[in-house]
This record gives C-alpha cells, sequence and structure tokens, in this order.
C-alpha cells in the first residue's frame, strides 16, 4: 500500500512529466551563434596521451537523452555538455523529451539500438527509465545519470547530481542567520523529485532545528512553473501576514516568489532565498529593492561539462567510483552587488571553483571552462 507521501510524490511526478515546459528543439538546443562570453568555453589542453577509446582518433558516439523542464538551466547545462563533448572529440546525440517520460523512454531505447558506447541519462523518472537503463547496462553500454534516484534499481550504472543536500544546508544557513530562530516562513517546492525532495529533507531539519513557524507550503510544475507559482505565492502571501523569509529552491520556482512578494509590495519584510543561478537571476537579485538576498548553486554550464567527463572517464576504465557528487557555493545579493557582478562570465571570474575543472578530470582529458 502507498503513503500518503508516496501518492503526493506520484502525483507531483505525473504532473512533471504531463506539463513541464520545453526548453529546446528535438535535438537539444545548440549553442546560439554569436554566444555571450558566459555561454562560450575555454579548453585546457590534455597533457598526456589519450587511453582507449579516445587513442583511435576516431569521434567516440554516445548519447545524451534528456527529459528537459523550464527555464534557462537545461540550456545551459547542454551547452556545457556539447562544449565539453567537442573537446574530447565525442560525437554526442542528443535527444529532448521535453518533460514527455513516454517519449525519453522512446528516445532511450533509440539510444540503445544506435551504436553507441556510452548513454547520458539527464532528469526523467525513476519507475520509466530504470529498467531502460539496465537494458542498456546489459548490452555492454557504459551509462552515466544525473539527477535521476536510481540507487536502488540500477546500482551498476553512474550516478551523478549536485550536492543537493549541501546546497540546502548552505542556503538556509545563510537564511538561519539572517532571519534568526522562531520566525514565520514560506515554503514553495514540488515533492516527487529528487534533487527536490533531497532539499526538502534539509528544509524540514532546519525548520525543527530554528524552531521556525512554517505558515504555507506551496508549489508546482506546469508549463510556465515562474508565472504560475507567482499566483499560488500571491495568493499565500494574502491568506498569510507577517512572513519573515520565504524557502523556494529551484530558481523558476524563486522567480515566481519574487514577482508574488513585489506584486503584494512587500519586498521590504521578507527576504527571499533559493537555489540555483543564471544571468536572468543576477539580473533578478541585483534589482533595486529585490528581496532575493541569496541563492547556493553550481554553474550547470560547468555541471554539464562535468558528467560529459565522468562518461569518458568511465569509457576509459579509470572511474573509481559509481557515485559523482559536484559541490555547489553560497552567493549572496550584498557580493553581487559589490562585486557589480551582472552576468555569470563575471560571476565566474569572482568564484573560479565554479568552473570545476578540478573535478572528473584527468590529464588525458582537454577541460572546458566557461
Amino acid at each position: 500500500m502507498k503513503t500518503p507521501l508516496a501518492r503526493t510524490r506520484l502525483a507531483a511526478l505525473a504532473v512533471l512529466t504531463l506539463l513541464l515546459a520545453a526548453c529546446s528543439q528535438d535535438l537539444g538546443p545548440e549553442p546560439a551563434p554569436g554566444a555571450s562570453p558566459s555561454e562560450t568555453a575555454g579548453v585546457q589542453a590534455a597533457k598526456g596521451p589519450a587511453p582507449a577509446p579516445f587513442d583511435t582518433g576516431q569521434p567516440v558516439k554516445i548519447a545524451l537523452v534528456q527529459n528537459s523542464g523550464a527555464g534557462d538551466y537545461f540550456q545551459q547545462w547542454t551547452n556545457g555538455a556539447r562544449q565539453q563533448a567537442s573537446a574530447l572529440k565525442i560525437d554526442m546525440q542528443v535527444y529532448d523529451a521535453q518533460a514527455d517520460n513516454a517519449r525519453q523512454a522512446t528516445d532511450m531505447q533509440t539510444a540503445i539500438g544506435s551504436g553507441v558506447k556510452a548513454i547520458i541519462v539527464d532528469h526523467g523518472q525513476s519507475d520509466t527509465m530504470c529498467p531502460l537503463i539496465n537494458d542498456a547496462l546489459d548490452a555492454g553500454i557504459a551509462v552515466v545519470i544525473y539527477d535521476v534516484e536510481i540507487s536502488a534499481c540500477a546500482p551498476k550504472a553512474v550516478e551523478t547530481a549536485q550536492n543537493d543536500a549541501d546546497l540546502a544546508r548552505l542556503i538556509l544557513g545563510k537564511m538561519a542567520t539572517d532571519v534568526g530562530k522562531g520566525q514565520p516562513v514560506g515554503y514553495v517546492n514540488v515533492l516527487g523529485i529528487a534533487p527536490l525532495d533531497r532539499r526538502h529533507a534539509v528544509w524540514e531539519k532546519a525548520v525543527a532545528e530554528n524552531g521556525w513557524d512554517q505558515r504555507f507550503f506551496v508549489g508546482k510544475f506546469t508549463n510556465a512553473v515562474a508565472t504560475d507559482n507567482a499566483q499560488l505565492v500571491d495568493a499565500a502571501l494574502k491568506a498569510t501576514p507577517g512572513i519573515s523569509a520565504i524557502f523556494a529552491p529551484y530558481d523558476e520556482l524563486t522567480k515566481g516568489t519574487v514577482s508574488a512578494v513585489r506584486q503584494n509590495g512587500r519586498e521590504g519584510e521578507i527576504k527571499i532565498y533559493g537555489v540555483d543561478i543564471s544571468a536572468a537571476d543576477i539580473e533578478i537579485m541585483t534589482a533595486p529593492g529585490s528581496p532575493w538576498v541569496a541563492t547556493a548553486t553550481t554553474d550547470p554550464n560547468a555541471i554539464g561539462a562535468a558528467v560529459v567527463r565522468t562518461t569518458a572517464l568511465e569509457l576509459a576504465k579509470a572511474l573509481t567510483s559509481r557515485e559523482v557528487v559536484f559541490p555547489g557555493t553560497l552567493v549572496t545579493q550584498e557580493f553581487l552587488l559589490e562585486k557589480q557582478i551582472k552576468n555569470l562570465a563575471e560571476l565566474r571570474k569572482a568564484i573560479p571553483e565554479l568552473n570545476m575543472t578540478t573535478v572528473s578530470t584527468a590529464d588525458w582529458i582537454p577541460v572546458v571552462s566557461f
């Protein structure tokens, strides 16, 4: 029998499958002509001879089987993956199901039969993807996962993810310092999605440890996450006076929360804490009077590149762990304003560790940095 939480998660997954917005075309987003410096990689040259299968001079074929969602996170992630693949002379076929779970399953079946040496699975539902991941592994294809919960059902695959618990601890530690204990707070999130579930677990601990009074919990995925969640938060704010802070641990949710707080004229009384960053997020955080005071983040371009490097290491039989976790960092509104940071290129210059150039690498891998 499914527990109420399990039913809630299944419902959330169903909503995600049916409604999450598409970000790209069928084969995934190509880097835009005349891309800005924040989107274009530099390459640190390899210093050693490449092992098999990268030593033949011929491109190594892999597939990226993606299930993209709303916002520019996926565009940046795929941009990083493409550029790292190009540096490694990898021929990467990109399939993007665009929030269609059945289509992702079909894409995975196509990729398995396409003669690739490896498949990267970026997001998706574990119930659907795990059997197909195991089919690929049984066919001798290396599989690397990003942000799909597969540890119990496909343990032979390589699992990669942001350190979501650490991201949540970073941002909630900042929130606790700023607002103190026993404060009335709001929460915007959706259960049933692996990274958001991991952040939710940390939120529950933070609420208990700080004695926060959670006055509302809203959130949903639609084809316009920020816009539709702005309406939910707007209704919650109208019904809930006295909120001191809101945690919205995905930047599209954070954007919607910012919009609702502004619409209600409560910028001066409510602080907002998010996860993830983009050029658009930086613009919102640094706008005059913005209530979005901090975010915990990785650089999605660097994450996409690191996942491709992880795949290369797996193909070269040089990966020593079945799990690779990417560290995050805290970015505050105060820091952005003090450093006059206006885009991701300037942020990376100020926080070089966002490039993650020492993660999942070897002397034979040319490493992209953004």
